[in-house]
């Protein structure tokens, strides 16, 4: 079965009654768990992104908490599996500044950890995709946060060191 595209998607939602469109949102909602957070996201917290970020980043803390750290193998995997819950979480809000607030969290988050990124290369590599990344959302921002957002990174950077 080939997918619609979204064009065609959007004309045979507009199509449909109020209680065909509920129906087809909950049924979607049953299939994965991303649809059923991205709901949640959509429902409950896209009101207030402020709440949404916090909770985002007490999410991040403790799953860095709970990283098993006997190798540096069960640190990759782990701090792996942090990022991408983290892109997720990006993804649903679709904002730069939250984009911007979670990965300097994550990076900061990341250069606190024991032991340090920089006996790794991989981990060390991953920290300078993030940086960059960080560098690229903030040019996308109004001038007043990118001067924030880029004394938020300076400092972070500095730590690093």
């Amino acid at each position: 079965m080939k997918a619609a595209t979204v064009k065609e998607l959007k004309q045979e939602l507009n199509k449909r009654s109020q209680k065909e469109l509920l129906e087809l949102c909950l049924r979607l909602s049953r299939f994965k768990k991303e649809n059923k957070e991205l709901l949640t996201y959509l429902l409950f917290e896209a009101s207030d992104e402020a709440a949404f970020v916090a909770g985002v980043k007490r999410e991040i803390e403790q799953e860095f908490e709970g990283i098993n750290k006997t190798t540096y193998y069960f640190i990759k995997k782990s701090v792996r599996k942090i990022l991408r819950n983290t892109k997720k979480h990006i993804r649903y809000s679709k904002k730069k500044e939250t984009e911007v607030e979670l990965l300097i969290y994550f990076c900061s988050e990341l250069i606190k950890m024991k032991p340090s990124l920089k006996n790794n290369t991989v981990l060390n590599n991953l920290y300078k995709r993030q940086i960059a990344s960080i560098k690229n959302a903030i040019a996308a921002l109004h001038e007043d946060l990118q001067y924030d957002y880029e004394v938020e990174l300076n400092t972070l950077e500095e730590t690093e060191r």
